[in-house]
């Protein structure tokens, strides 16, 4: 057994061009690939898929970004039984650089991609295509049902919920595939990481997710919807110009106080669902829930979303966020919706029929004011020094493990689009070493001492 203790942090510094926030900041990579665990084994596979995006491309109203749809973070296993693995997507998605409000009829979320997440993972909503079949009383849609009358396409009454329903299936970093195409639902920040761990998947198959939430600082821009507006993580300005400090956002949905599933929250008398009960418990379809205007600056709309100012946006913008309840666990509606709050033309294409600009990241500019702030902490019962930084990198991040003597001992690296890297203190001695991560400009550099009892 040995304490580790961390002494010591400066800053790393990162960058990213003077351009548009919806082509800036994507992660691009093309030469790191993913990698996944097989039930049962807590070692890695690599499924030589290179992850997050590979090409941005930009016109003067779209941009356009390709991407295999693989996270830098290992994904599975889906321990509910899902056969599937996340798999090569290979697509071009085009999102809106001019997204307006949608003033007409607004556009539902839908099954499948809604978004995309800024490292080529897709965004989906609330469902997992199982809804409650009211002339049978029982489950219908998705493995093991029978098929929805009229099909999962017609809404049934009662819809169900994927983050509670299928929690047992979700990975470390809380996403899975769908025939291949791994998502996420809710915020895509780790089990592990929250402060009410719902989720005992990471214990044997350790991953972190694209974020780590920070309740003193505003969230990273993690994504893009379907019209063209960001998503961010849970934590946000308080008041939308940008002021009253940091605070968690809140959804403005709230669970119903109902014991039986007939009407919904508008009143609509509807085919019966199932009564609330342990195996249905309220939160276990969509329609338990009812939206509640707020005025509170820090309570979202009906979207999911407010108008502010962020860090990417200071003259302001639309933004969806990512919410969680004040134990950081997912908060309904998660991400987006149940509607879009503008409108809804992004889509998966085929190809490129415009004249476009390739954007080239930019790093490691001395002047930046961007800094990426890392922790490192042990985890002492595994004999680790973890190295975690408070957001995702936008570049690979090299980090050494150096002896008082100058001497490198151990190499890893944080990658980008991924937000931690670990070292092996099982044959060190006890004494004082470096943590040093970053490139040759402002490397941060930390004072580790290893003493065991």
């Amino acid at each position: 057994m040995s304490r580790i203790i961390a002494l010591l942090l400066l800053s790393y510094a990162i960058v990213d061009a003077q351009v548009s926030p919806a082509i800036s900041s994507w992660l691009q990579n093309t030469t790191k690939t993913g990698s996944y665990y097989t039930n049962g084994s807590s070692t890695t596979v690599s499924n030589g898929i290179l992850v997050n995006c590979q090409k941005v491309e930009y016109s003067s109203n779209w941009v356009y970004v390709t991407t295999h749809g693989i996270p830098a973070y290992p994904t599975g296993p889906f321990l509910d039984g899902n056969p599937s693995i996340a798999s090569d997507q290979n697509a071009i998605f085009r999102l809106s650089l001019k997204p307006v409000k949608n003033t007409g009829t607004l556009s539902a979320t839908t099954g499948g991609n809604i978004g995309i997440f800024i490292n080529g993972v897709a965004v989906f909503d609330f469902r997992d295509g199982v809804g409650w079949n009211t002339q049978a009383n029982a489950l219908c849609g998705g493995p093991g049902n029978p098929p929805c009358p009229g099909g999962m396409g017609v809404l049934t009454s009662w819809n169900r919920d994927a983050v509670v329903a299928e929690r047992k299936g979700f990975d470390c970093a809380k996403g899975h595939p769908a025939m291949g195409n791994y998502h996420h639902h809710q915020n895509p920040s780790a089990f592990k990481l929250d402060l009410n761990n719902v989720s005992n998947v990471c214990s044997l198959y350790d991953a972190d997710g694209l974020y780590v939430l920070d309740s003193s600082k505003h969230s990273p821009l993690i994504g893009y919807a379907y019209d063209g507006f960001p998503i961010y993580g849970a934590y946000a300005y308080k008041n939308t110009d940008g002021t009253g400090g940091i605070i968690r956002m809140k959804s403005g949905y709230h669970l119903r106080k109902i014991s039986d599933r007939t009407k919904w929250a508008d009143g609509t008398d509807v085919p019966d669902g199932p009564p609330v009960n342990q195996t249905y418990p309220l939160g276990y379809f969509r329609e338990d829930y009812e939206y509640i205007t707020s005025t509170s600056a820090d309570v979202l709309d009906e979207h999911n979303g407010r108008w502010c100012v962020t860090p990417e946006y200071p003259a302001g913008t639309y933004c969806y966020f990512a919410t969680v309840d004040e134990k950081w666990n997912s908060a309904y509606p998660y991400l987006i919706g149940p509607t879009f709050y503008g409108v809804k033309n992004g889509s998966k294409v085929t190809g490129i029929n415009e004249q476009t600009t390739v954007y080239k990241v930019v790093t490691e500019n001395v002047n930046t004011t961007n800094t990426l702030q890392l922790n490192v902490f042990p985890v002492t019962r595994s004999e680790l020094i973890v190295v975690q930084s408070e957001s995702y990198s936008t570049e690979d991040i090299p980090v050494n493990l150096i002896n008082e003597q100058g001497h490198v001992l151990q190499h890893t690296e944080i990658k980008a689009g991924s937000t931690i890297a670990y070292f092996d203190t099982q044959t060190l001695y006890d004494g004082l070493y470096f943590v040093q991560a970053g490139k040759n400009k402002n490397p941060a550099t930390f004072k580790v001492m290893i003493i065991r009892d």
